[in-house]
């Protein structure tokens, strides 16, 4: 089937993928979520990084997003596996992490980023679920039909990437603190290597449990069915250098981060503009 051929199809629910009623109303339901956070977010810079309650309801609406287009995509069940996975994975990792120190270093929330479950704020595990969703949607999109663990590892990628942008705003407003904050990455002070190594192992089994708890779509990936995901995973990246560049007074963090997320960012942008050319050059 040709990628046109698989976009004059894309409403048809794909085999081993339940189509649930009101799936395009969902769909918008997770667009205007994306779209209030996209405006809310626009307001951190001028606030220094964005206040708590800013930075909560920012989590939720892009956890809410993230959660209504697993359902409106896949069925309730992927929501579901979405929630119990990068959410409960996400409370289970920073609990232990917390405590132990393993796998992403000493560490300490201060008790300043709302209220808490077993030690770990709300927020954070909602984070994980928030960014687990676009990440596997785009490596899913990026790597194609190829072999599961190439999706692992490029969603395990994806995922954590992203933390070089998140622990230094972070850190830098004092939501937590890490005990032994070097070595770390080269522009990237504050925040030690082994947090993205435990990062990408925590990211690697989440991804790799998730996309066998969630039907592939069998047909070619379109922006008509991975917009939320793909659309937030790209204003998180642009937005994250920008800010960073220009707001936060970290250059060599919209660098770096710049870099490092960019191995996944630029050929989802790339295969993006790609789609949107044939599409129009198929209207033509």
């Amino acid at each position: 089937m040709s990628s046109i051929e698989g976009r004059r199809t894309w409403g048809r629910a794909p085999s081993g993928v339940r189509a649930i009623r009101g799936t395009p109303r969902l769909r918008v339901v997770a667009g205007v979520l994306l779209g209030t956070n996209i405006l809310l977010q626009m307001a951190f810079p001028f606030t220094a990084g964005g206040t708590l309650a800013m930075t909560t309801i920012s989590v939720f609406l892009l956890a809410g997003a993230a959660l209504t287009d697993a359902a409106a995509s896949v069925g309730v069940r992927a929501a579901v596996a979405l929630l119990a996975v990068a959410g409960g994975g996400g409370l289970l990792a920073e609990a232990v992490g917390v405590r132990t120190g393993y796998p992403f270093g000493g560490y300490d929330y201060t008790g300043t980023l709302g209220a808490e479950v077993i030690g770990v704020p709300v927020v954070v595990p909602l984070a994980w679920v928030m960014m687990s969703w676009p990440a596997l949607v785009v490596a899913r999109r990026l790597v194609g039909g190829r072999a599961r663990w190439a999706t692992a590892l490029v969603g395990a990628w994806a995922l954590t990437s992203w933390d070089v942008f998140l622990d230094p705003q972070m850190v830098d407003l004092g939501y937590w603190q890490w005990d032994r904050p070097s070595p770390a990455l080269p522009g990237v002070e504050g925040i030690p290597l082994t947090n993205f190594a435990g990062w990408f192992v925590v990211s690697l089994l989440m991804v790799t449990i998730l996309d066998r708890l969630v039907p592939r779509d069998p047909r070619p990936p379109t922006l008509r069915t991975d917009a939320v995901p793909v659309t937030a995973y790209l204003w998180t990246y642009f937005s994250s250098v920008i800010a960073h560049a220009v707001f936060f007074g970290r250059p060599p963090v919209a660098l770096v981060g710049g870099v490092v997320m960019g191995i996944v960012a630029v050929p989802l942008a790339i295969s993006v503009f790609r789609e949107v050319r044939e599409v129009r050059g198929a209207r033509a």
